[in-house]
């Protein structure tokens, strides 16, 4: 089973669509597997960076990432979408896998190049408290630059940065 997560909840029909910023890639529709939909429990536009620990980690990001924490993925929101986050309500729609490929197994993206139909619509709410009963630790913080800047110029490798475009300057 694959998922879609929209803040619209009567979508019929999923048609393929470019992505703004991978202007050279063909129209498609996207949808992530079940280990990573945790990324999507948020509105849409939110900044955020998610961290994942792995057996292969190395000792110097393990203390600048995941020094005091037992978790094995913490997610990193600025603070003011916090409120956003609490109180929003998300679809997530559900895909049968016949017309599917992978694209990234490591974010765990899957593409369509041909117009879908979900078989089934869930409305998720409480946001906060599913990424906690997952185990993944939600971090806040004024900015997220800081972190982004540390990840960049690190070898740290298991990271995901989503919609940094709308992190504040």
């Amino acid at each position: 089973m694959l998922f879609h997560f929209s803040e619209q909840g009567n979508i019929e029909i999923f048609i393929p669509k470019e992505k703004q910023n991978r202007t050279n890639f063909p129209a498609v529709v996207w949808a992530i597997d079940e280990e990573h939909e945790f990324t999507y429990y948020f509105p849409r536009d939110c900044p955020r960076i998610v961290c994942r620990r792995t057996e292969d980690i190395s000792e110097k990001n393990v203390d600048m990432f995941f020094k005091n924490t037992n978790a094995d993925i913490i997610v990193t929101v600025e603070s003011e979408w916090y409120a956003r986050i609490i109180g929003q309500s998300l679809y997530k729609y559900h895909f049968e896998e016949d017309s599917f490929e992978l694209f990234d197994k490591t974010a765990g993206y899957y593409i369509s190049y041909q117009a879908v139909k979900p078989i089934s619509i869930e409305k998720i709410d409480n946001l906060v408290e599913r990424l906690l009963s997952k185990g993944i630790e939600l971090r806040i913080t004024p900015n997220l630059y800081p972190l982004r800047d540390a990840i960049i110029n690190s070898d740290f490798k298991d990271f995901g940065i989503h919609r940094f475009n709308n992190a504040k300057k």
